[in-house]
């Protein structure tokens, strides 16, 4: 039993003293070239410009603050936003007989939800739209 014991633990530190004399290896990356052209078509999206200068316009979230028939209150409407929340765009469309004054561009529909808690107290109807936005350039 004593023998047993002996060979196994020489075998075993036989094995550790192998396993350290093993010699280091190199990596080679073989990758296709098409990820190059996906990691630049990503980089123009976050950028917000395409190869050709044309702005992006991609899916997201605009909240509209009004809605109404009346030309001038939705210029004033659009002022009072403005000088509470410069930092958002504002879009006025008009389809007859009514304007509609959209704020933000949102990639989610999170955001857009936290623009809308904001402005509760201050713009009664508020509702949130899936749209075509402008997204933002990432230097901004």
């Amino acid at each position: 039993m004593l023998k047993i014991k002996q060979s196994i633990v020489g075998l075993f530190l036989g094995l550790c003293i192998h396993a350290n004399a093993q010699e280091k290896g190199s990596v080679e990356e073989i990758k296709d070239p098409r990820i190059d052209n996906l990691i630049e078509k990503r980089i123009e999206l976050t950028k917000g410009a395409s190869n050709t200068g044309a702005p992006l316009v991609i899916n997201g979230f605009r909240v509209q603050i009004f809605f109404g028939p009346d030309r001038r209150e939705v210029y004033d409407q659009q002022a009072k936003f403005k000088s509470l929340y410069p930092e958002y765009n504002t879009y006025i469309s008009y389809t007859q007989p009514n304007y509609r004054l959209k704020v933000g561009d949102f990639r989610t529909r999170i955001e857009a939800q936290q623009l809308v808690n904001d402005l509760k107290p201050i713009f009664p109807t508020l509702f949130i739209f899936n749209e075509k936005i402008n997204p933002t350039k990432v230097d901004q």
